[in-house]
C-alpha cells in the first residue's frame, strides 16, 4: 500500500496530524525531523549552528531517501525537505500519496511559537515564515496529491478528510 506523506510549512500540524492519521489507518508513523535528531544525536537547531543549513539539508535528503522506501506508513516531512530539486524528483517518482497541509500565518504562529528550535525563523519570525511560505508553497502545491486547508479544522477532522481522499484515490 502507498505510504502517505505530509508536507507543509512549520505549524501546519504535520507531526500531530501524522500521528492521528497513523492510528486511524493502523500504520507506522515516521517523523523525519525526529529521525534526523536520533541519527545525528543532535537537535536540528544544533546541526544548523554547528554544521550549517547545507549539511542539515544533505542529512535530511538521506533520511528522505530512506523513508520513501518504507511501505504502508505515514510520514511527516520537515517543512524544507521537499524544497531541493532532487528531493522533488524523488518525491514525484515515488509511489506515495502526498498531502499538503495548508495553513495561514495566523494559525501557524501560536503553534510554532517562533522559538529558537526553528533556526530558519530567527530574526523577524513572522516575516521569515511568510517569506519561506511564499517560496515553498508552489512546491508543496506541485507535489501534493491533495491539499487540505487546516485552519478551521480539528486534528480528527483533518485525519478524516485525508483518510477519505486516500481511500477514493487508491480504489
Amino acid at each position: 500500500m502507498k505510504s502517505l506523506v505530509l508536507i507543509g510549512p512549520p505549524g501546519s500540524g504535520k507531526s500531530t496530524v501524522g500521528r492521528s492519521l497513523s492510528r486511524r489507518l493502523k500504520r507506522t508513523f515516521i517523523d523525519t525531523d525526529s529521525m534526523i535528531e536520533e541519527k545525528s544525536g543532535k537537535k536540528i537547531s544544533e546541526i544548523f549552528v554547528d554544521q550549517g543549513e547545507e549539511a542539515f539539508r544533505d542529512l535530511e535528503f538521506t533520511i528522505l531517501q530512506e523513508v520513501l522506501k518504507i511501505p504502508n506508513s505515514v510520514i511527516s516531512l520537515g517543512g524544507g525537505a521537499p524544497v531541493k530539486e532532487e528531493a522533488q524528483i524523488l518525491i514525484m517518482n515515488s509511489e506515495i500519496f502526498v498531502i499538503f497541509l495548508d495553513v495561514s500565518l495566523a494559525t501557524a504562529a501560536p503553534r510554532v511559537g517562533f522559538n529558537r528550535d526553528r533556526p530558519l525563523l530567527l530574526g523577524n519570525p513572522r516575516a521569515q515564515w511568510q517569506s519561506l511560505n511564499e517560496i515553498r508553497r508552489p512546491i508543496y502545491e506541485k507535489l501534493a496529491s491533495i491539499s487540505v486547508k487546516v485552519d478551521d479544522m480539528s486534528v480528527d477532522q483533518i485525519a478524516g478528510e485525508i483518510s477519505t481522499a486516500y481511500e477514493v484515490a487508491t480504489k
